[in-house]
Parts: C-alpha cells; sequence; structure tokens
C-alpha cells in the first residue's frame, strides 16, 4: 500500500484477492452440483465448525440474527419471560428477544470491556428472568466463569452472541480452556462480509453441545420440522446456501492467521497510542484472547466527534459503535422489562467511542498514516 492508497475501513477486495482461484473454484464446484440447498457444502462447513469451535453441534443458518432468534424459541420461553442483554449493544441482540414477545431487561456494562459481568447482571434478575445473552463485544469474551455460576444459582440459560469474537478463547480458573460461543447453553454467530470470518452474503450459524437442544434447534430453523411435512412446533425457515457455505469452507481454515493480523494490528496501535491523555486503548480481559473484530478507543475528554471529523478530513475512516444505547432507540423506549431510561456507563460510552480501521489486511503503512493523524488530533 503506497501512502495515497484510500484506507478501508474493512478491507475485503485484498483479502478476496489473496485467495481468488480458490473462492472462484468453490463457487464453480457448488454452481455446476446444482446442490444449492443444504449441498455438500454445507454439510462440509457445519463438520468444520464444529471441529474449530470444539462442540458438538453446529446448526447453520441465515443470519446471525436468525440465530439468536432461533436460539430463544427452541428454549420455549413464554410471553413476558425477561432476557437479560446489555444496552451497549447491536439492536439484533435485544431485537429478537421483543420479536418473540419476551421481555428485554436492559443492564449496563463494564466501562472498559465494554461486555457484561456477573455484578452488574446480579440486581436484574427476578421471578420472571430465564436467559442471559451476553455480548462478547469487539473481539473478546464476557469474564463468562462467574456469569455461568450466577445462572446456575438461578437456573438461568445462557445464549452468548458470539457475532463479534469468533475464535477468542477464554480460560477458567481451573486452566480450562473454552472458544467464545461454547461457554453456555447455546451461543450464535453471524458471517456477514466484514466479520472475522464473513461470507460474501449473508449468514449465521447456531451451535451447542446438548443433544436435546441441537435437536430442537434444528427443527426450529426448519420450519419445526425433523421429518419433511411433519411439523411439530411453529418454526422459521433459515438456511445458510451452499455458495456462501462453500466461501466460508475457504476461509475458515485461514481464521487464526486473520485473527493473528488483527492482534498485530491492534498491538501497533496500542503502542503508539497508549500514551495519550484523554485516549484509552481497548482493555484486555487476562481470562480472555482478544480477535478484534473492532478497535475501540474511548475518547474521555469530550473530542470524540472532532476527533472523527479529524480523521475524515484526513481520509481515515472510523465508526461509532454504538451512538445510541438501546434504551434511547424509539422501538425499545418505555418497553424494557425494568423500564431503563438511563444507565451511566452504556450512556457515556455512547458520547466517548470510536472505532478505527481494523481487519486481516491492513499494512504497517496505513496503520502509521491513521496513527500519526490521531496523535496530530491531541496535539492541536
Amino acid at each position: 500500500m503506497s501512502t495515497s492508497d484510500p484506507i478501508q475501513m474493512v478491507d475485503l477486495k485484498t483479502q478476496y484477492e489473496r485467495m481468488q482461484d480458490e473462492v472462484d473454484q468453490a463457487v464453480l464446484d457448488v454452481i455446476r452440483s446444482g446442490a444449492f440447498i443444504n449441498g455438500p457444502a454445507v454439510r462440509d462447513f457445519q463438520a468444520g465448525l464444529e471441529t474449530f469451535l470444539r462442540c458438538a453441534h453446529v446448526i447453520p443458518c441465515a443470519n446471525g440474527t436468525d440465530a439468536l432468534q432461533i436460539a430463544l424459541m427452541a428454549l420455549e420461553l413464554k410471553p413476558g419471560d425477561e432476557v437479560i442483554v446489555p444496552a451497549f449493544t447491536y439492536v439484533a441482540s435485544a431485537e429478537v428477544i421483543a420479536l418473540l414477545g419476551l421481555s428485554p431487561v436492559m443492564v449496563d456494562v463494564d466501562p472498559f470491556t465494554f461486555n457484561l459481568t456477573a455484578e452488574l447482571i446480579e440486581p436484574a434478575i427476578t421471578k420472571r428472568t430465564r436467559a442471559i445473552i451476553p455480548v462478547h463485544l469487539f473481539g473478546q469474551s464476557c469474564e463468562m466463569e462467574p456469569i455461568r455460576k450466577l445462572a446456575d444459582r438461578h437456573d438461568l440459560r445462557i445464549v452468548e452472541d458470539n457475532a463479534q469474537a469468533i475464535g477468542a478463547e477464554y480460560t477458567f480458573s481451573d486452566g480450562t480452556v473454552g472458544r467464545t460461543g461454547t461457554l453456555g447453553d447455546i451461543g450464535c454467530t453471524s458471517f456477514y462480509p466484514s466479520k472475522n470470518l464473513g461470507a460474501y452474503g449473508d449468514g449465521g450459524a447456531i451451535n451447542t453441545d446438548n443433544d436435546e437442544l441441537a435437536t430442537q434447534l434444528r427443527k426450529v430453523a426448519n420450519h419445526g420440522q425433523n421429518r419433511r411435512y411433519y411439523h411439530d412446533v411453529v418454526g422459521v425457515n433459515s438456511r445458510l446456501d451452499s455458495v456462501q457455505a462453500a466461501i466460508l469452507n475457504c476461509k475458515l481454515p485461514h481464521l487464526e492467521a486473520y485473527n493473528e493480523r488483527r492482534r498485530q494490528a491492534a498491538a501497533y496501535y496500542d503502542s503508539r497510542l497508549g500514551d495519550i491523555d484523554g485516549l484509552l486503548t481497548p482493555a484486555k480481559l487476562p481470562s480472555s484472547t482478544h480477535v478484534y473484530h473492532q478497535y475501540t478507543l474511548r475518547i474521555t475528554d469530550g473530542r470524540r466527534d472532532g476527533l472523527q471529523n479529524h480523521l475524515q478530513q484526513a481520509g481515515i475512516p472510523s465508526m461509532v459503535y454504538y451512538p445510541v444505547p438501546l434504551y434511547d432507540q424509539d422501538a425499545f423506549r418505555g418497553t424494557a422489562a425494568n423500564k431503563i431510561d438511563y444507565l451511566p456507563v452504556t450512556d457515556t460510552l455512547c458520547k466517548e467511542v470510536i472505532s478505527l480501521p481494523m481487519h486481516s489486511e491492513l499494512q504497517e503503512d496505513a496503520l502509521s498514516r491513521i496513527c500519526a493523524s490521531v496523535r496530530a488530533y491531541f496535539m492541536q
């Protein structure tokens, strides 16, 4: 990359060019086979992802939002049942709760990891609480050991939103290591193109180690049927198509390398930006690896929007994930079970966070230009 090349927030084109022949051949093989739905490519990807995640069952589906909805449907929750979800996250995590007639209970997050903690969850538990959705935001795990202990004490199910952290690992106090998405009852992920493992369209997956839940998940995802034309429950129609599966089969063996390149880019950012007053680089849990779906700063001196404008003028993209708390969205205002209208950390984060370019193709020249521009802003 030369100094005149535009910097991309996500560079899918270069990633494709590195494996163009393999991907083109895989897609062509699917087209020639005519097996577009539930073909061999889907079965191969299911098996490959089960091996990668080290879990018993993967159920591919159409997208990450479907994965969350199917997971909650499989748990057979009843209207009015409460599901705890972070207020600082993408809308899908709470959207599916409301869509099913359940009550989203929005709670605050840790100010440094941006994730749920057991201490924040416990006060929100009531006699109607049935499940928790920990979102492994921006690429690292929630502190899952205490969350699991809390869920066990209160007989709650855990549905992990792993859309941003596939490949991250969590280490328990006894030394046991598990992949995010396999640390609760059900894991859900997305293969949206910009994800660490991205398709060239929509895609998602659900995973579990529980045989009974796996049977129910497959049934719900397939019109409520295990046997064709015999529908046991009301389900949905959610499938990963063979073309997307073929592409994911090409990319899955590279996921560890993609994540490592993201970590290298994050380390570069840390080394160049970590000494700036008014700027906090991402915190890292000792118990979790980080796969940096996003590299998200906190600008604590009220200059976040000014930094974004400065970067834009320099030709450097950035994003604010997320500018509005879920409880302030019109779709949810006044509807959460605990009628939240203000959570201090979430409110602060929405005013302070900004994400810099992050992807597996970032080169040192681009990283240097980005860091130089950030530093120049704070030296004004």
